[in-house]
């Protein structure tokens, strides 16, 4: 699923509300995701797992075509931990 699909969805099962609006408070969403993230903060949402920031140390990586040696930068990337009910869900255990 792909953004606009869930903004058609959540329009499509609440049609009181106005799609741009619909498209406003997941875009909001997002961004707020997003900004914790890149100030270094855990995301939590309960029953569907937890977004967070792993650091990933500089290291000597090697080319695979031509085989030489490049160093790798230290990096920040992004980590997603499922929730337990999320996890039995996709299981079959719910």
């Amino acid at each position: 699923m792909i953004r606009s699909e869930l903004i058609q969805k959540i329009a499509d099962d609440n049609p009181h509300l106005y799609q741009r609006d619909v498209e406003r408070i997941v875009n909001t969403i997002f961004d707020e995701i997003t900004g914790a993230m890149s100030s270094g903060d855990r995301v939590e949402l309960r029953g569907f797992g937890a977004f967070s920031v792993k650091k990933r140390d500089a290291r000597v990586g090697r080319n695979p075509r031509t085989g030489e040696t490049v160093h790798v930068e230290e990096k920040h990337v992004p980590f997603f931990k499922t929730g337990k009910l999320l996890r039995d869900r996709l299981n079959g255990k719910s």
